[in-house]
């Protein structure tokens, strides 16, 4: 085989590598996004909390708060977005083709990954700071945390806004992975 022969091959195997790359972020995002909602979902508890010594009773679900209700909506629409991408990867993967075969397309995936991304985190930050609230309690008036009486409610939300924060994670790398494609492009 000859040395141009070589560095064809060679190049061909990292393109391959850079695609599987793609693949596995595409699918992380995917997975880390509906697991987040699966959690999410999961968190309803009901309890009774002790203030001043009267007996209340707490209700507590996702669907009460507008900000976790933008978590399960951005996270529902950031899964079809990354099973769209993972399936047409797959499958320009398994027929030979490259899964970024155009400058114009690259930019298009850079562009909605980073659109994504920010949605993500948008919602996680949102969802975070109700969480917040919700552990530490409203300071200036005597109601109290509320994860103390609720807390396999407060514990899925915070493992539900773990995996946003992870599914942001893989779609930054996805974006930032697009950044390396278009300088070799």
């Amino acid at each position: 085989m000859n040395r141009n022969g070589e560095e064809e091959v060679a190049e061909k195997r990292r393109r391959r590598r850079r695609e599987g790359v793609q693949v596995c972020l595409r699918g992380g995002c995917l997975a880390a996004s509906a697991t987040a909602i699966a959690v999410m979902l999961m968190a309803t508890e009901k309890g009774v909390a002790d203030i001043y010594g009267l007996p209340l009773p707490l209700n507590s679900s996702w669907s009460f708060s507008p900000s976790y209700q933008y978590v399960v909506g951005a996270c529902t629409v950031t899964i079809l977005y990354s099973l769209l991408h993972l399936c047409l990867g797959i499958y320009r993967l398994l027929t030979g083709s490259p899964i970024t075969p155009s400058r114009s397309q690259a930019w298009l995936c850079f562009i909605f990954d980073q659109l994504f991304s920010y949605l993500i985190m948008s919602a996680g930050s949102a969802g975070i700071g109700v969480t917040n609230l919700n552990k530490t309690g409203i300071k200036h008036t005597p109601l109290p945390d509320f994860c103390k009486t609720l807390s396999y409610f407060c514990n899925h939300v915070a493992l539900s806004l773990l995996l946003v924060l992870l599914s942001f994670i893989f779609l930054a790398s996805s974006s930032l992975f697009n950044v390396l494609v278009l300088s070799t492009l």
